[in-house]
């Protein structure tokens, strides 16, 4: 997991060859216009999804993880908090890997929280297990989805 400001994303970009155009796409687009799905790229290695929600308790929140694609994740409104728990501890499964959506849950809890606000990203790894979505109030983000190479 890497948490940091957009304004320092340039220092992780050559941790994989599509972080720098995926994290070019967050700095310089006005999501005010556009609505909550997904966005293609010309590359199918790279999409987007932009979603909305209200804040969830802690304990309502689910680990996943993704073995297919790595996330980066940035709220654009509201504060939100996710949980994080090392992949090679998480224990027990509540839902079976799902090849088509690339996403396996746990009934494990986080080890550790980090909060994130508008301008922040956090990065979670095929080996990141993570908990998102928790907070207060109307959650509206963006999930870069990058396909491990």
């Amino acid at each position: 997991m890497i948490l940091d400001s957009l304004e320092n994303s340039q220092k992780y970009e050559s941790l994989h060859p599509l972080f720098k155009e995926a994290f070019d796409f967050i700095k310089n687009t006005d999501f005010t216009k556009l609505e909550e799905g997904k966005i293609k790229t010309d590359n199918p290695s790279l999409y987007f999804n932009i979603t909305r929600g209200r804040g969830k308790d802690p304990q309502d929140a689910r680990l996943e993880t993704h073995n297919n694609f790595i996330d980066i994740q940035v709220p654009i409104i509201g504060v939100e908090s996710i949980g994080w728990k090392a992949g090679n501890e998480l224990m027990i499964i509540s839902e079976p890997y799902n090849e088509t959506k690339d996403i396996t849950f746990y009934h494990d809890y986080p080890t550790t929280y980090a909060k994130l606000y508008p301008g922040q990203f956090a990065v979670y790894f095929p080996e990141d297990g993570h908990a998102p979505g928790i907070g207060q109030g109307d959650i509206r983000k963006i999930i870069a989805k990058i396909a491990v190479e």
